[in-house]
């Protein structure tokens, strides 16, 4: 596990410019560095030893120095590789994954990342067809920004590398902002600083230095195909594919431990991956907290839990640090405690486990339920819904059953954009100082609803889901919490092999009456107790509903919500009522008010002096 970066062109000071993006990531990679740089491209590289500790630095290059590389992150199918690769003559100087890359290449081209199985960004220059290839894995692990500037191609695996290049003027993108506002993180492929670009999951990135023409294409689109078969049928299946999964993410030349919360997801893992350790956070809240159980569980599989209470004072210190990390603001509040987790982790180990994609692939967020609790009223005809929803939202109080009504006149498309939805169109309208209108929440999730349009409504949410809130908040925070702190955090559920399998398992055996994640917590039942397997979905609890009702912490966000800075942006007095209204219990306002908060802690981190 590492960071990268580079460039193209022959700037002034090339080498000191490329060390000094370099530096902007030693977090990424503090063991050791290297660099390559001539008149045509310059690549910098900062390394995490986890695979061939002696002889796998970077930048790595073939047999004739013609093609050289720059990779973050795990083949796990690289000893295959190789094997096949020697036999057909290559020469190999390391045991390393990255090495297979660029023989992979040579071999295959751009039909190489069908070959791979693992988490990965790289960038590769050739010389021979003078120009860049680059690619990110499947589902979005690992990630790779990208920026044209005067002809010139900027990359690296995060934005803030870009900043000590001299053609990089940093400026923040209103169509970025007020989309966030919806999603509750960056959903553009257009980041926080206009000009630069996430290259998305399962797509590759060509850049030709000869004229600069630039093209990004997919290779790979993630879509369920459910099959019939029988429950116990797939059961089986579900554990195989999951020992083997956990087996290649153990893949190391270094010990390897797991996080451990008391979801079904990280505790199957911890169960199955015969480890020594695992790690988990809580805050001092009994709601909140969930080492007892880590401890508990850790107790009966026979493997040591470390753990931390982080406390209210340190929770709100390190938001700074962890929007500084993120490169684009965040308002997920769990980032902050995957932060902390990894941080406890990282002073035992280089590499942990986590349960990330679970939901995604098998159907786990409460969310998927309710197209079955609805089920009461869609028998109805649109119009007599649309009705009921029009009467239920023109009264002015609230009443049990005033959402249910209110959603059941919605199609998916128009009532689902992912697990978070934070304000509407109009609402961010109302409070942003100059909106773009661009673009309305379904106008985003349309391209992928088009895609799964025959489906039914549980699998639309899920594919929504998989393309769009684990790719910019689930993952993002995973990658770069734990980059922050120097971890290596990997995936064992979202592999090629688990999501061919995933992908096939029929609707009701992922979501029905019984639970979510049906067929998974089945499988589960074999490595945990009856308790954890069933345990219903509670994500990563944060008290900042709490938290924003004492004074110390709201003066806090009221200072930030009437700044310079919220002043630009945002109709303030709008930001200052969100607040009032929700100390004063007239609503739950905390997880609007944390989104534009986010965002200002963010823009402080870069777009104000110190």
């Amino acid at each position: 596990m590492c960071g990268f970066c580079g460039f193209t062109g022959n700037i002034d000071n090339r080498e000191t410019v490329i060390k000094q993006m370099m530096d902007k990531i030693i977090h990424r990679g503090p063991d050791s560095e290297g660099f390559h740089s001539d008149e045509k491209i310059s690549f910098g590289f900062r390394r995490l030893s986890i695979i061939d500790l002696a002889d796998g630095s970077q930048p790595m290059y073939n047999e004739d120095g013609s093609i050289v590389l720059v990779f973050n992150g795990e083949i796990y199918n690289y000893q295959t590789l190789r094997g096949e690769l020697l036999q057909k003559g290559h020469i190999f100087k390391t045991h390393s994954d990255t090495e297979v890359l660029v023989h992979l290449y040579e071999e295959l081209g751009v039909d190489m990342l069908m070959r791979l199985r693992g988490m990965f960004a790289f960038a590769l220059y050739d010389s021979k067809k003078n120009h860049i290839f680059a690619a990110r894995d499947f589902f979005g692990i690992k990630p790779f920004y990208y920026s044209v500037k005067n002809s010139q191609l900027m990359f690296g695996s995060e934005i803030k590398s870009f900043l000590p290049h001299p053609d990089f003027k940093k400026e923040v993108n209103p169509e970025a902002l007020e989309n966030y506002l919806s999603f509750q993180y960056s959903v553009l492929e257009e980041t926080f600083f206009k000009g630069v670009f996430k290259l998305m999951p399962s797509h590759y990135l060509i850049f030709k230095l000869d004229n600069a023409e630039l093209k990004t294409e997919r290779y790979f689109q993630p879509m369920f195909k459910p099959e019939k078969a029988k429950l116990q049928d797939t059961i089986a299946k579900v554990e195989e594919v999951m020992e083997d999964s956990v087996l290649a993410h153990k893949v190391s030349d270094v010990e390897v431990g797991s996080f451990l919360s008391s979801g079904v997801d990280s505790s199957y893992i911890a169960a199955s991956f015969n480890g020594d350790k695992t790690f988990t956070v809580g805050f001092d809240y009994e709601k909140y907290n969930e080492i007892d159980y880590a401890k508990a569980l850790s107790e009966k599989i026979k493997i040591a839990n470390y753990s931390k209470t982080i406390t209210t004072e340190e929770y709100w210190q390190a938001i700074p640090k962890v929007q500084y990390h993120m490169d684009e603001p965040l308002a997920d509040p769990s980032a902050i405690a995957l932060y902390f987790v990894s941080n406890l982790a990282s002073q035992y180990v280089k590499v942990a486990l986590s349960g990330e994609g679970a939901d995604e692939f098998f159907g786990g967020y409460n969310i998927y339920r309710e197209p079955m609790d609805i089920s009461i009223i869609t028998v109805l005809p649109m119009p007599i819904r649309r009705l009921l929803g029009r009467i239920a939202a023109a009264v002015p109080f609230s009443f049990k059953g005033k959402n249910f009504f209110i959603r059941a006149s919605k199609t998916v498309e128009e009532r689902f954009i992912g697990n978070a939805n934070m304000f509407s169109k109009q609402e961010r309208e109302s409070i942003l100082k100059n909106p773009t209108g661009k673009y309305s929440p379904s106008e985003i999730t349309k391209p992928y609803y088009d895609k799964v349009k025959d489906m039914d409504d549980v699998t639309k949410m899920q594919f929504i889901d998989l393309n769009l809130w684990l790719v910019g908040d689930i993952l993002l925070k995973a990658d770069k919490m734990s980059m922050a702190n120097s971890l290596e955090v990997r995936v064992p559920f979202l592999d090629k092999e688990v999501f061919k399998l995933a992908s096939k398992i029929q609707s009701d055996y992922r979501v029905n009456k019984q639970a979510t994640k049906y067929v998974f917590r089945m499988a589960a039942k074999d490595r945990l107790p009856e308790e954890v397997a069933s345990k219903k979905k509670l994500g990563f609890p944060v008290p900042i509903r709490i938290w924003l009702k004492e004074d110390k912490y709201f003066n806090k966000i009221k200072s930030a919500f009437t700044s310079k800075a919220a002043e630009k942006y945002f109709n303030t007095n709008l930001l200052v009522d969100y607040l009032e209204k929700h100390r004063a219990g007239k609503g739950d306002f905390s997880r609007k008010i944390w989104t534009v908060y986010m965002f200002l802690v963010w823009h402080k981190e870069f777009f104000e002096e110190a």
